[in-house]
């Protein structure tokens, strides 16, 4: 079974960007009409939540965490 790689990218003082093929579900399991790549809000101040909106950048958002080895 070929299977497409799926990436989450933790954007430094942004976003989540998914990209590759994924179901976006609510927490009733209804499923979010998403394309093949998408942003998810991570400073919670979105108008389109669960999806960016760019407001994180008016609202000064700062996180920029790092995987530890």
């Amino acid at each position: 079974m070929d299977q497409e790689k799926v990436t989450i990218k933790i954007n430094d003082n942004g976003s989540i960007r998914v990209t590759g093929a994924v179901e976006l579900l609510d927490g009733a399991g209804d499923n979010y009409e998403v394309g093949s790549s998408f942003s998810l809000c991570r400073c919670g101040q979105s108008e389109k939540k669960p999806f960016c909106d760019g407001t994180h950048k008016k609202v000064g958002f700062e996180s920029a965490p790092r995987a530890k080895e």
